[in-house]
């Protein structure tokens, strides 16, 4: 699949909101917890331009990620993308250059995943293992070796 990857800039942070929320919306509603309004205050509040990565297929926004160097691990706090572009490849190619940086690094990297997301078995599909979970979220660990 033919993609960019692209630093955010601030002017994308509707755009961005807008896509986490489409992305988000079945898991979501799943658990009885879509709310765009609260789901679009909650990143408009956190959003960092600097740490954010923007996924372009011909000049489109189809997803984003922020990857957190933690300096013990990476922790990928974000990573979504647009319902029209799941189910195609590009998670798993933008998720294996996430983990080929952790493993070059010699870090782990850690992830939460929303409960009752399909994101769940995407992880574990990909090396991902279980460490814990809390009352929404169900948190995995990539290692290397």
């Amino acid at each position: 699949m033919n993609y960019q990857i692209r630093e955010a800039e601030e002017g994308d942070k509707q755009a961005l909101a807008e896509l986490r929320i489409a992305a988000m919306k079945e898991s979501l509603e799943n658990i009885n917890r879509f709310n765009p309004v609260t789901a679009r205050n909650r990143f408009l509040a956190n959003f960092a331009a600097e740490k954010t990565k923007k996924i372009l297929i011909n000049g489109d926004l189809a997803g984003f990620y922020v990857l957190q160097n933690k300096n013990d691990h990476y922790y990928l706090d974000h990573f979504y993308l647009h319902p029209a572009f799941q189910g195609v490849g590009l998670g798993s190619e933008i998720l294996r250059i996430i983990q080929q940086l952790a493993i070059e690094d010699h870090l782990p990297i850690r992830l939460g995943a929303l409960r009752g997301s399909r994101s769940n078995a995407f992880y574990l599909k990909h090396g991902f293992s279980y460490t814990h979970e809390e009352e929404w979220d169900i948190y995995y660990e990539f290692t290397h070796g």
